[in-house]
């Protein structure tokens, strides 16, 4: 039996890559469930990461843990953290099926 979840995904978001390709930011699998920072961040286990942004002039999603760093020693530390607990670069882990459909 499939489990269905609603998530609204930006209409400019690009589409989810195939697994294992690298990260588009279509923003998919942290609009269903957080990473494990995700889930630090948003003290929840399923929904969407309170870290997620949308980009605007990058037409994507990012993940804010990363983008909203400050600068500084601190800030390049934050990232590196945070780009080890999403494993940023490992490629697409979201073994989800995007189903577009009318709203009703």
């Amino acid at each position: 039996m499939r489990h269905t979840t609603l998530a609204h995904i930006h209409p400019n978001a690009p589409p989810q890559p195939a697994l294992g390709a690298p990260c588009n930011g279509c923003g998919l699998c942290c609009l269903l469930e957080p990473c494990p920072l995700g889930m630090v961040l948003s003290r929840k286990r399923t929904g969407a990461c309170v870290a997620l942004r949308w980009s605007e002039a990058q037409q994507r999603y990012l993940c804010g843990a990363i983008s909203d760093a400050p600068t500084g020693r601190l800030g390049q530390l934050r990232q590196w953290l945070a780009r080890r607990w999403i494993a940023a670069g490992v490629g697409c882990d979201a073994a989800l099926v995007a189903q577009l459909g009318a709203e009703e």
